[in-house]
């Protein structure tokens, strides 16, 4: 397992965290967030007695504790209580601290509006382009992006109907489709663009878009067509749908002159739009 070690500053204290390169995830220590959200002189007896009652509860967030390696403040590597993201903010959750409230707002607010958004779809289409415009992403890009999302939907809607429903065989059939237009897996794809738990769509240029959605459209049209009845059926045809797209890239990049595959992640082209308005 390969991983980074970092340290994040939240009201001027340090957060330990880890992130795990395989799994696509920052793990935080969690005696270093239970510092910050209860200012106690002793967070590793607040943890433990936490933990117990935790334990003794039955708490989900209890089966999701691991352990890694941290450097401690006498410069020692020591096995450190960490979680990753979503179960740290479960776990604030059962914090009784006026600084852990202002988290409990905001999840709260979160899974109201998720609910709204399942009555009304259109209400996260307009989430979606608030968040991306404070970003700082051009319209054009935002409408290609927002496009992505319906080709997507409607390919994983697809893929149910073939009785696919585990998120790890969406992963592998998507994984099957970039690695067919792209020629490369959607981890190296992210290496790639030097990115970790960003969104490889939302790091792709118009044209990766644009790309990226042919391959999916071909292949829930394709899937339509042969109704692939099993797993294995279904990942040939990710591989067509895949290859629909290469095959137009291909010809694009004998046009151009160069690769579609950029390197240029939303960071680079933020900065370069930036650079060119001032010019």
């Amino acid at each position: 397992m390969k991983k980074e070690d970092s340290v994040v500053l939240f009201n001027q204290k340090q957060v330990r965290r880890c992130w795990d390169e395989d799994k696509e995830l920052w793990y935080f220590s969690i005696v270093d967030v239970i510092e910050v959200l209860t200012d106690t002189a002793r967070p590793r007896k607040y943890w433990n007695d936490l933990k117990k009652k935790l334990y003794s509860e039955g708490s989900e967030v209890s089966d999701k504790i691991g352990q890694l390696k941290m450097m401690a403040p006498d410069g020692k590597l020591r096995e450190t209580d960490v979680l990753d993201k979503e179960n740290i903010l479960r776990l604030i959750q059962s914090i009784p601290s006026p600084k852990a409230e202002p988290f409990k707002l905001w999840l709260a607010k979160v899974g109201y509006e998720r609910i709204e958004e399942t009555e009304d779809p259109e209400l996260a289409f307009d989430r979606a382009m608030r968040t991306y415009l404070q970003k700082g992403y051009s319209k054009e890009w935002i409408n290609q992006r927002l496009k992505s999302i319906e080709v997507r939907k409607e390919l994983t809607d697809e893929w149910k109907e073939r009785g696919i429903e585990k998120d790890g065989d969406f992963a592998i059939l998507t994984d099957e489709i970039t690695r067919a237009w792209a020629d490369k897996s959607v981890k190296d794809y992210k290496k790639f663009k030097r990115l970790k738990k960003q969104s490889l769509r939302d790091n792709m240029t118009n044209l990766e878009l644009v790309l990226n959605m042919l391959a999916e459209a071909s292949t829930a049209e394709i899937s339509k067509k042969k109704k692939p009845d099993s797993f294995n059926k279904s990942k040939i045809v990710a591989k067509e749908g895949g290859h629909v797209a290469k095959t137009a890239r291909k010809e694009l990049e004998s046009k151009i002159g160069r690769s579609i595959v950029s390197p240029i992640n939303a960071q680079d082209s933020l900065l370069m739009d930036g650079e060119n308005k001032m010019e």
